[in-house]
């Protein structure tokens, strides 16, 4: 996962981030990530990621029969019969 490194951070800004991480009961590193999503209009939510993503795969379903059904029974003669 990619990082980000901010120098030269305001210290008023830095202590706002302290208190909202710590009413949100986050780390500062989590609360930073939270409000940039925020500002960028990203969903951070389980729920919705999770249904987002159900979405997508229910959209495009995979196809279970597109390979023809081999009888073991028949791979194991033909493999004794070599």
């Amino acid at each position: 996962m990619p990082s980000l490194q901010v120098r030269e951070l305001p210290e008023n800004i830095y202590l706002q981030l302290c208190q909202e991480a710590e009413k949100q009961h986050r780390s500062i590193a989590q609360q930073a990530v939270a409000i940039l999503a925020r500002g960028l209009n990203q969903e951070l939510d389980p729920k919705s990621r999770r249904g987002a993503l159900l979405a997508k795969i229910n959209s495009n379903p995979i196809k279970l029969n597109a390979v023809p059904a081999v009888d073991p029974a028949q791979l194991i003669r033909e493999d004794r019969e070599r």
